[in-house]
């Protein structure tokens, strides 16, 4: 499985798309990215499922 990756992600607040690196070599992972708009901290969970070989991104915010 590739550790690096460059995906792009919805604000939940405003819908404006952002650029992140993701880093898969730590396994899952839980982490904060701020919206780059409206500067809301958009909350990732990053899980990299080894049967499928592929990474799973959810992302959220905390206010849901």
């Amino acid at each position: 499985m590739i550790n690096f990756y460059e995906a792009s992600i919805t604000c939940p607040i405003c819908g404006n798309h952002t650029d992140v690196s993701l880093d898969a070599s730590n396994g899952d992972q839980d982490f904060y990215e701020d919206c780059r708009q409206c500067c809301h901290p958009i909350h990732i969970h990053l899980h990299a499922n080894e049967l499928t070989n592929r990474l799973e991104v959810i992302v959220n915010s905390d206010e849901e």
